[in-house]
């Protein structure tokens, strides 16, 4: 009899539990459709002014300095490759120091890290000497829960705006999960645009965000990339988007999604902590050419290595989120088709998240037989940073190699050698966005070659008609295929297969080759990615997530 009292006791507190238990499902049910029908007002709702860049003409020491080169070289821009971490840390401090009137600055992440507020710490520089500063930062990344951002946002001369807010500091971890599922259309759609721009007369471009992580000054992650300083007419083009984007329905000002109060104390506050800051970390950082020669000078003396040329930039407009269509086409990727199905000799690919599917298989099976050499550098499942990507990519890998192309996948850790793209001891992962075209065009930007950049994120692209910068790129390209440095993926020959039949071994179709101390490896599965990164891939690979990744 007291068995079964406490049976029945032990079962009436399971059904107590699981009543509770579906009761708060149901209300986080109930909660979450209410949180996606509370929506967002646009952003034109809100008291925000609508504002421009800089004209082109407009008076600044850099228009003065690079208006005799422009002469010099009629519908061309100057370029630079900024291949380092440090140099590309460097340039865009001496952006912000060179600007006299505006600054603008639009990526997809911005961290308030070291390098972060090194950066923030130039633009109040700016600021506070009256150039106006505009900062447009994607929301999927960004937390105001520092105050350094939001502090410099009350500063007369600087506006920061989010892009496509998610529940950004009005709304708590709940919120965003709430809308992560009942909005997922607009959760996966990102501004992915990377540009940095002073007084419309330089830009960056690339595939760099702001962090640590990007200019060489992370102890744990090292992401090999690739910018490139614009200079002249094209930085218009560039500008022209921007505003396309800062004046969106989607661009938010920060201060009506801040819920924290700042005054004027505060703000002095910030910037005598990044004052200190500069004084603790410019050395150790290598970010000092702040105090260097001015950039306006280095134009006029030709000191700052510009390589002049025929250029294009293409954007996606922010109606790509905005309004989604399936009809839309994203202009930097059809170009990319363009240059890729115009190839003569050959085409080299630099993309970190690589996924081309049946129809990129099919594009580079045509371009192989008509002798186009096809090498793609990504990261291998050890180097990446987004396992789900690597699932939609490790499929297509037979194809490709049985269509004839070149694979080679990123190590995640490289020689101490610092020259472009490698040069640190921690773990490296590929982030640069590059593509070369018969060693006379070279595209680089925000772009992946993926289904994410093509029909989801907003990206750019510059388009540089220069054999001479290509094949810095190109040589860029070939020092990161060594095998010190990345894997070559190849389909397993006879041989191969006898021995691992030999042995016992699953029969892999494919091998990864590299060199390590001048010796030669040889793997039959995905190199240093250990079990969970494997599994992982499975598990995504199995998911209907394709058109996501």
């Amino acid at each position: 009899m007291q068995g079964h009292l406490e049976q029945n006791q032990n079962t009436l507190r399971r059904q107590r539990a699981f009543n509770t238990t579906r009761y708060f499902f149901l209300l986080c049910c109930v909660t979450a459709f209410l949180t996606a029908c509370a929506t967002k007002p646009p952003a034109t709702a809100y008291d925000r002014e609508v504002t421009h860049a800089l004209p082109a003409t407009a008076d600044t020491p850099l228009r003065a300095a690079l208006a005799p080169l422009e002469a010099k070289h009629p519908q061309q821009s100057g370029f630079r490759v900024l291949s380092s971490g440090t140099d590309a840390l460097q340039m865009r401090i001496a952006l912000a120091r060179a600007a006299t009137k505006t600054l603008d600055m639009q990526y997809y992440i911005a961290n308030e890290d070291t390098t972060g507020k090194l950066l923030l710490g130039a633009a109040l520089y700016a600021a506070d000497h009256g150039v106006r500063v505009r900062m447009l930062v994607d929301d999927l990344n960004f937390k105001d829960i520092d105050r350094i951002m939001a502090g410099l946002n009350t500063h007369d001369n600087i506006e920061i705006r989010v892009f496509n807010p998610f529940g950004s500091a009005q709304e708590g971890m709940f919120e965003r999960t709430a809308n992560l599922f009942t909005q997922i259309g607009h959760f996966t759609r990102r501004m992915h645009n990377k540009a940095m721009i002073a007084d419309n007369q330089l830009a960056i471009v690339g595939g760099r965000n702001l962090g640590d992580e990007y200019f060489s000054a992370s102890e744990t992650l090292q992401f090999r990339d690739l910018d490139v300083l614009a200079a002249g007419p094209i930085v218009a083009d560039v500008s022209a988007s921007f505003d396309d984007y800062w004046n969106s329905g989607l661009a938010y000002p920060l201060r009506v999604l801040n819920k924290q109060k700042f005054d004027q104390k505060e703000l002095d506050q910030t910037r005598d902590d990044l004052r200190q800051h500069w004084r603790v970390n410019a050395d150790p950082y290598d970010a000092k050419p702040l105090n260097a020669t001015p950039l306006a000078a280095q134009i006029t003396s030709e000191q700052l290595g510009l390589t002049w040329a025929p250029a294009e930039f293409r954007a996606d407009l922010p109606e790509k989120i905005e309004h989604p269509s399936p009809d839309y086409v994203s202009p930097p990727m059809q170009r990319l088709r363009e240059l890729m199905r115009d190839a003569h000799h050959d085409f080299l690919i630099v993309s970190p998240y690589f996924v081309p599917h049946e129809a990129g298989v099919e594009a580079a099976g045509e371009l192989t037989r008509r002798g186009v050499r096809i090498a793609v550098l990504t990261n291998s499942l050890a180097a990446t940073d987004a396992v789900a990507v690597q699932a939609g990519y490790s499929p297509f890998r037979v194809p490709l190699l049985q269509q004839g192309v070149e694979l080679y996948e990123f190590k995640p850790h490289q020689e101490m050698r610092r020259v472009s793209l490698v040069g640190s001891s921690s773990r490296a992962s590929l982030h640069a966005k590059t593509y070369v075209i018969d060693h006379e065009i070279l595209v680089i930007g925000s772009m992946n070659l993926d289904p994410r950049s093509a029909n989801l994120n907003t990206e750019l692209a510059l388009v540089i008609h220069s054999p001479e910068l290509a094949n810095q790129v190109a040589k860029i390209f070939d020092f990161a295929t060594e095998p010190e440095q990345s894997y070559r993926v190849t389909l397993a020959d006879g041989a191969q297969l006898a021995y691992l039949r030999s042995i016992g071994a699953p029969l892999s179709p494919l091998v990864w080759t590299d060199v390590e101390d001048g010796q030669k490896h040889t793997y039959i599965f995905d190199p240093q990615a250990g079990f969970y990164r494997n599994a992982l891939t499975g598990l995504f690979s199995l998911l209907p997530v394709n058109g996501e990744l």
